[in-house]
């Protein structure tokens, strides 16, 4: 799951090198938390938050298939 998520940012950003996606277990809940450099932010967030609803989106229908519950945290 953390490296489809890495796949999906890493090719909306442009400084890839910034790129941070930690994966963190809390109970039952998986967290990820997505880093990524300032400039790139936007675009991952996108126009009224849509780019970081689908991101969510998929991220949580792939997790539902594995009986996973998954959040994603965009971290500045």
């Amino acid at each position: 799951m953390k490296e489809i998520l890495e796949s999906i940012i890493l090719n909306i950003v442009d400084d890839k090198d910034s790129v941070s996606v930690v994966e963190k277990i809390e109970g039952e809940k998986y967290v990820y938390e997505v880093k990524v450099a300032e400039g790139d932010m936007g675009r991952v967030i996108g126009k009224q938050g849509r780019n970081a609803k689908a991101i969510r989106t998929l991220i949580k229908s792939l997790g539902a298939k594995e009986k996973k519950r998954i959040s994603i945290d965009f971290i500045d």
